[in-house]
């Protein structure tokens, strides 16, 4: 028998995703005339090696090494030798050193993706000047250091923008805005104030969080020109301002996200037809709010009352599904990596907000998470929160509610967290399917409540169940 050579056919697109393999294929090296190369998803460590500088390079347009456990590069060039690549992708390895400032010399990138590694050191200066079709850029979670330069902007095709999780420090460059869709730099150490230019013929923005920094000052009014904003989360800063009931001129405001800052004062009522129509998520928490809560005209949309008039406007990259938020839910804090459309909640904890809980958020039917603790409302737990069907977390603590818990609260089946500890509340606990199954926690610091879970009994035992809540209106 002769003696056969196993020949490999020259492959365009190689898409070899999630199929364990542990080192670079050999057989790559002889690979020239790849458009598309997909090794995501695999065993892959230690560094890239030196070959794979020299497949390819004149047809290479998409590298995807991402979900790896790479840790770096054998003796890479200076420049990236692919004279076509588009799009590189390494996130999710263990990539270590400086961000290689080869992805500069590109000319044709316009898809950067480096996030979730251990690359360190300041931000590749070369970047404000070169690069210049780079749409998409994305060195979140790493551990970068320095301040971003205002020459950044020269990246006028850029569009995606995402630094969180690093360690950049500094004033944020006044004219980021213009061009972008996307921006995040949360969690890092930037102080200063916002960028304050947002014209309506310049913003494109759907998504900004800054949130977990040290941003300082007032909101830039012109905010108000961002007609495609979605999502806006600026909690865990130093902002003191009041609240921008200007933005309810935002037809696709989604999340407006505000804890732990600085913002004070009474929510009036807009001089304007402003009613954030499609706002799901409100975050005022551990602010210094007062007055009374003007639920009917933040939420007169139909977003939050179970209806949905407009889909999220993201469209060009899987990654702008992935807005996340922190929501105290259940008693904790919990980060949602993803929002999901049907999220819905209200979050006014811990400020000094007065007088009665609104009636109107009775009728917010897509209501899943409440919580208004901390706060200094007076008067009855409303009826209506019988109707918020869909309500997994309601939490009434440390106010000053009083009368009976309504017996429409048990016929809430999807409610997991209930607090209304703390209260001045009286009567008999009801029974029932659902407020049954919580413990005395729930209940504990109201002297003039009864029945189980809590260790006081009730004075007449044969007070029904159904007993309807009365109590004054203020």
């Amino acid at each position: 028998m002769n003696n056969t050579t196993t020949v490999v056919p020259k492959f365009e697109n190689l898409i070899l995703r999630g199929c364990n393999i542990s080192e670079f294929p050999n057989f790559l090296r002889s690979q020239d005339s790849l458009r598309q190369l997909d090794l995501s998803g695999n065993r892959l460590h230690g560094g890239v090696p030196k070959w794979t500088w020299n497949m390819s390079t004149q047809t290479l347009g998409e590298l995807v090494v991402s979900h790896n456990f790479l840790s770096g590069f054998d003796r890479p060039p200076s420049t990236i030798p692919w004279v076509n690549l588009e799009w590189l992708d390494l996130a999710s390895n263990s990539l270590v050193g400086e961000i290689p400032s080869l992805i500069c010399n590109a000319s044709t990138l316009n898809y950067v993706d480096l996030s979730d590694n251990r690359l360190s050191g300041v931000l590749p200066q070369c970047l404000r000047v070169s690069s210049n079709d780079l749409q998409y850029l994305n060195l979140g979670n790493n551990n970068s250091t320095g301040k971003v330069s205002p020459q950044i902007c020269n990246l006028t095709k850029l569009s995606y923008l995402d630094l969180s999780s690093n360690k950049l420090s500094g004033m944020l460059p006044q004219c980021l805005g213009p061009g972008l869709e996307y921006l995040n730099l949360a969690n890092n150490s930037f102080h200063g104030i916002l960028p304050q230019r947002f014209t309506t013929a310049g913003c494109d923005l759907s998504m900004i969080d800054v949130s977990r920094n040290k941003l300082q000052g007032q909101l830039p009014r012109s905010l108000a020109n961002c007609a495609s904003l979605e999502f806006l989360v600026l909690s865990n800063n130093q902002f003191d301002d009041v609240f921008p009931l200007w933005l309810g001129t935002l037809q696709k405001l989604k999340i407006l996200a505000m804890r732990h800052n600085r913002f004070y004062g009474v929510i009036g009522q807009p001089k304007k037809n402003l009613h954030f129509p499609e706002l799901r998520i409100l975050d005022l928490s551990y602010n210094s709010f007062r007055g009374k809560f003007p639920a009917e005209y933040i939420f007169s949309g139909y977003a939050i009352r179970g209806l949905s008039s407009v889909k999220s406007s993201y469209h060009s990259y899987d990654h702008y599904l992935q807005c996340s938020i922190s929501i105290t839910n259940k008693g904790i804090e919990i980060n949602y990596p993803k929002i999901q459309e049907d999220l819905v909640a209200i979050h006014l904890s811990g400020n000094k907000f007065e007088g009665n809980i609104p009636e109107f958020i009775g009728k917010l039917k897509g209501l899943r998470l409440l919580n208004i603790s901390i706060n200094f409302f007076t008067g009855c737990i409303p009826l209506s929160f019988g109707n918020l069907t869909a309500l997994e977390s309601l939490d009434l603590s440390q106010n000053h509610l009083s009368g009976e818990i309504p017996q429409q609260l048990s016929q809430l089946f999807f409610l997991e967290k209930f607090n209304v500890s703390h209260n001045n509340l009286t009567g008999r606990i009801p029974g029932g399917t659902q407020l049954s199954t919580f413990d005395v926690t729930s209940f504990e610091g109201n002297p003039g409540l009864c029945g189980d879970p809590l260790p006081k009994k009730c004075e007449n035992p044969e007070v029904a169940d159904n007993t309807v809540a009365i109590c004054k209106v203020i």
